[in-house]
Formats: C-alpha cells, structure tokens, sequence
C-alpha cells in the first residue's frame, strides 16, 4: 500500500497530481492548522496571463487564529474575481468550454470551510485527469489528540503502509526521520519532480502553474503529461 499526505491545497499545481497518481490512497490532512505564513498553497494558487502569471487566493476568516482547514471558514467576495480572471486569460485556451462550466460551478458553491472547497475541486480534478487514486481525510481516521510526526506515523500505521511518498520541501525534510520509517517496515520515497512542459498561451512557458493551466491548454493529453 503506497500513501501519501497532503494539506488541501487549492488549485494545486503538477507535482501534486503526480504524489497522487504514484499513490494507492491519498490522505487529505483537513485537520491541521491552516498555515499562518504567507509560503503556502492552501488558499491561492498562481494562473498564467498575457503578461506573466497571477495569484488567485481564497479570502478566508480568521486565517490567524490556528484553526485547521476544516475549520477555516470562506468568505464570499472572492468567486466572480476567480472566474473573471481565469475566463479572461483562458477563454481562448484549446480545451476552456470542455472544463470552464464545471470549475465555475465548483468555485461559485457555497460552502461550510476551505477543505471542502479545496476537497471537491480536487474531486474533479481527479475525474477529468482518470487518476483511481482512493482519497480518505486524516479527520476521519485519526484522533485529534495525536499531533505533528505522530499523526502521520498514526495514518500509515491504520492504512497498513508499506511505501510513503514525501515531497522535498523544508517542512518535510525538516520532521521527517527515516530510521523511525525503517523500524515500522515502512519504505520512505521521495518525490523530485522533474516539471514537464507543455503547450502554454503568452509567450515563453511559466512552470508551476495550477492545474487548470493545463488542463485548459493540453485536455485530455494532462494525464501523461503530469
């Protein structure tokens, strides 16, 4: 059983879909506090447009206050921006009417917390790209009372872990120990994500972008290409 591990992120760009591809279920850490930096994906993500590329955030309530994702509450003044943004610099993208209507729908919902946006987003997303991974949110498999190292450990011990694939970033590197992996039986992988390239509006390619960039430009070809 390969699992991997993730915030909900929006709009998440490549590399997240490839974690997921290379995975046999996928963990969606809803309960864990939303990021009080400013280095993070949870709540925006870039788009490209006829100029460079732009952020496109989620506003959210009391971002401060050490509340996790599900938790988190939306505000409602940000979702005609989102989609007069993407429409914009999108519209004339090969494959924009094939997915446009669904993601505005998605984005224009109503919804409790910014996991659940995040969450059936990435539902789609899933859908179009064919990717079967099983998806199942840490709230619903691990007690609240166990934190931090702990909680991960907790998931891949309950899902019956064999392999665990972990990105490369500092946060990552900076908790993860790989003798604690190797006493549990657990093989420790991690994702270098070489960032493919891919046919791309305006000019010179801008890597790093939402999924939505490729799906918007590339269709059905995005499976491979991720």
């Amino acid at each position: 059983m390969i699992v991997s591990i993730h915030q909900p992120n929006y709009l998440p760009w490549l590399g997240y879909f490839d974690k997921i591809k290379k995975s046999d279920c996928f963990v969606i850490f809803d309960d864990v506090q939303f990021p009080r930096g400013k280095n993070h994906f949870g709540h925006r993500n870039y788009i490209k447009t006829n100029t460079d590329k732009k952020w496109l955030t989620v506003s959210v309530r009391d971002k401060s206050s050490l509340k996790p994702f599900n938790v988190i509450e939306i505000s409602d003044n940000w979702q005609d921006e989102h989609v007069r943004l993407i429409e914009a610099f999108y519209s004339k993208a090969p494959y924009f009417t094939q997915y446009f209507p669904k993601l505005k729908e998605l984005i224009c919902r109503e919804y409790c917390c910014l996991s659940d946006l995040n969450v059936e987003l990435l539902k789609y997303f899933l859908e179009v790209l064919n990717i079967k991974t099983k998806l199942i949110k840490s709230s619903e498999i691990c007690p609240p009372d166990i934190a931090g190292f702990d909680r991960i450990l907790y998931i891949l011990e309950k899902l019956n872990a064999t392999k665990y694939i972990s990105g490369t970033g500092p946060g990552s590197m900076r908790y993860i120990d790989e003798e604690v992996f190797n006493a549990k039986g657990i093989e420790l992988i991690w994702q270098h994500y070489d960032h493919p390239t891919y046919s791309q509006q305006y000019g010179e390619f801008i890597p790093y972008m939402s999924i939505v960039d490729l799906l918007f430009n590339e269709g059905p070809n995005g499976t491979d290409i991720i």
